[in-house]
């Protein structure tokens, strides 16, 4: 009997010969931004793609009109008993029954960051890995090399707004990759170049402690191929062994950096900057996108390009025409009179990188955000630091947490973060008084700049805020 190592190699054999259309592949938690990329690449490749997630999304609608059949009930009957593999998202409860039934069944289980390093273990890769910032980095990385014509294939953790996709494909066998820290995923990759933007500790249900968490990056960047290159942000490493064959830091305005961005300053809404990279000046680059940790993402976009022989003036035209990544930095209304601006940020330290950069975008405007808590694990873990992150806003509504795929901790709401904050700006508050709230503060002319963050399912509601103050 075949096993099932050499069942897999079989198959992507096929795959990458281009004779998959007998191939036939399932996904668990199909609707992730992870998983779906990984759907979207099996499926320009020919296998038959289907799967089941528990909510129907845009993301799934868009899966759907491509040619990948969804179900959204948890049914054996619905599933494609004759899938050659299946892959499944360890964030999936484990007690679902088709998850068990293939199991049961003997087919072959891939989790998701097993069939990606399958799939890149040949490849030249550009691995992006952080707490946060990787999937701006990555998909920025993604960008620069084809609009400038060198090509590359990309599975992004986010919507690239410049091509409504998280995959696309090339003939160069050069991959970005978001290297997801979740699970310890990102340990299943073997990168040609590296880069690492944060380490604040998060996933410590995974991880138990921030050593453990900061232990799995190291071990990250020692997957390095021979001759790969290490990118990271100046200052992360403290107490980390990093070691690589070729190894630079990147920061704004910091001369001790490899890579750095100076003169850094506001021009009608965008960012101008200078860029030197080993002492090299590379002139003058554009980013039109909010956000000052924005510019760190793109000088570590910059030098992976150059890094890769890229024309600098190729780079510098390619910045210019990236229009950023769904739901980071997003603006959904951009007038004189009225900013709305939508962010998955879920951690502390994102949040206090999305206020400050708004405020100072927006000096003169009142900064209202409405957040909610990812995980109860998360907001237990990080209760002061989330409070004292949105604290720097003008006024805070704060959404019941959104669970995914935990069960409720007693004790841990939202209600617990509001009890660290100034109760005469902190709202708790359901979705359907937070549309009332902006309805009320609309007619009244007191609202006219508003961020919406969270990676549950506050996207939901932009559409309809937008309505409201639009």
């Amino acid at each position: 009997m075949m096993s099932e190592k050499n069942h897999m190699s079989v198959v992507l054999q096929k795959i990458r010969q281009g004779a998959a259309a007998d191939v036939r592949a399932y996904f668990i938690g199909i609707g992730g931004i992870g998983m779906s990329a990984l759907a979207r690449y099996l499926k320009s490749k020919g296998v038959v793609v289907s799967g089941y997630d528990r909510t129907e999304t845009a993301l799934t609608h868009q899966l759907v009109q491509e040619g990948i059949h969804i179900h959204y009930v948890d049914d054996l009957s619905m599933a494609d008993n004759r899938a050659d593999f299946v892959v499944y998202t360890p964030a999936i409860p484990k007690a679902l029954q088709v998850y068990n039934h293939f199991i049961e069944q003997g087919h072959t289980m891939l989790k998701r960051s097993e069939l990606l390093g399958l799939i890149t273990e040949n490849t030249f890769n550009i691995c992006v890995a952080g707490t946060h910032g990787k999937t701006t980095t990555s998909t920025m990385i993604a960008h620069l090399l084809r609009h400038s014509g060198m090509g590359c294939n990309a599975f992004l953790g986010g919507i690239a707004s410049n091509y409504d996709t998280n995959f696309w494909a090339s003939d160069n066998p050069v991959v970005v990759v978001e290297a997801d820290e979740y699970d310890r995923s990102f340990l299943k990759l073997h990168p040609d170049i590296a880069v690492i933007t944060a380490m604040d500790p998060d996933h410590l249900d995974i991880y138990s402690d921030a050593e453990n968490f900061r232990d799995a990056f190291v071990t990250f960047s020692k997957q390095l191929k021979a001759d790969g290159m290490l990118l990271t942000r100046k200052g992360i490493n403290e107490g980390s062994n990093f070691d690589a064959p070729v190894w630079l830091t990147y920061a704004n305005n910091d001369q001790q950096a490899s890579c750095y961005a100076h003169h850094i300053r506001i021009e009608n809404g965008s960012y101008q900057f200078e860029v030197s990279i080993n002492d090299n000046e590379l002139g003058s680059f554009t980013l039109n996108m909010g956000g000052w940790h924005n510019v760190e993402n793109a000088l570590a976009a910059i030098t992976v390009a150059h890094h890769m022989g890229m024309d600098v003036q190729k780079i510098r035209e390619a910045l210019a025409a990236f229009r950023g990544v769904k739901r980071r930095f997003e603006y959904v209304i951009k007038e004189s009179n009225q900013v709305m601006i939508d962010d998955y940020a879920h951690h502390p330290q994102e949040l206090e990188a999305l206020i400050k950069s708004v405020k100072a975008l927006y000096p003169d405007k009142k900064c209202v955000i409405a957040f909610q808590p990812h995980l109860f694990s998360r907001t237990r873990d990080f209760a002061q630091g989330f409070a004292a992150a949105l604290s720097l806003a003008d006024e805070i509504l704060l959404l019941p947490i959104y669970p995914a795929r935990e069960l409720p901790i007693p004790g841990v709401n939202s209600e617990l973060l509001m009890s660290m904050m100034d109760a005469n700006k902190t709202t708790c508050c359901s979705k359907e008084s937070l549309l009332s709230w902006i309805e009320d503060k609309k007619n009244k002319n007191e609202i006219n700049l508003l961020v919406t963050a969270g990676a549950g399912d506050i996207d939901m509601l932009v559409g309809p805020i937008k309505k409201i103050l639009s």
